[in-house]
């Protein structure tokens, strides 16, 4: 039995599928071990180069993930919600992180030390299939990222950042127009132009900074009619 249930990386631990298939030895060790990381919004809170020490999670908060090339120009690739792991492959390999880490807003992660990550990898059949899916949702992703890189539209590149693809069963994003345009790499003026469209289009719901999703399936439809449209940018 856990002597301190109200810790969020205890409770985000239970909440993990192949957690409650662990001998209880090891459930106590992993609640010990697993330790936590804050930063403010716009703060770097893991940086490019340096050592992998784990596999992290949002506890709470969004946060981006971003490389920066040769020539100084930045790509940022992915959004982390709370609620979601990142960074198995480099928790896999022995070489510096590739990218930084940056808080959209105030948020806190989760570290699953490497030695213990090794370890589940390496015991555990319930982790192996958790880690398989998780990497194959990321693999998912970054086709789409690829598709993205090479879509010229705005109205396509936000949609595609809308649906599921990016956000799995979050109908209420509440992402700001400024994180969204983090995302996508496109302006907060032009993302609220696009957002207007897709509201009126009835894809989405904004209320309040929130944006809801009302038709996931439009969505993706949405970005194929696009893609048949003569190219207007």
């Amino acid at each position: 039995m856990f002597h301190d249930i109200s810790r969020p990386s205890t409770r985000f631990l239970q909440m993990q599928s192949w957690f409650a298939q662990l001998p209880a030895p090891m459930q106590e060790r992993l609640v010990q071990r697993v330790f936590t990381r804050r930063g403010s919004k716009g703060g770097v809170l893991l940086r490019a180069g340096d050592e992998v020490d784990g596999w992290y999670a949002v506890l709470s908060g969004l946060v981006k993930l971003q490389s920066q090339s040769a020539q100084g120009r930045l790509s940022v690739f992915l959004g982390v919600p709370g609620g979601e792991w990142f960074g198995e492959g480099s928790a896999m390999k022995t070489e510096p992180r590739r990218y930084d880490v940056i808080a959209l807003r105030d948020s806190e992660l989760l570290c699953l030390p490497r030695a213990e990550f090794d370890e589940l990898r390496a015991t555990s059949l319930e982790f192996n299939q958790a880690l398989v899916s998780q990497m194959n949702m990321r693999l998912a992703q970054a086709m789409s990222i690829i598709e993205a890189g090479r879509i010229r539209s705005p109205e396509q590149r936000v949609a595609l950042y809308l649906s599921r693809l990016f956000w799995h069963g979050m109908r209420k994003l509440n992402l700001s127009q400024e994180e969204l345009g983090n995302l996508v790499g496109l302006s907060r003026q032009t993302v609220n132009r696009v957002l207007k469209l897709l509201e009126q289009e009835k894809l989405v719901s904004l209320e309040f900074g929130r944006v809801g999703i009302l038709d996931e399936d439009g969505l993706v439809a949405f970005v194929s009619r696009q893609e048949a449209q003569p190219e207007a940018h």
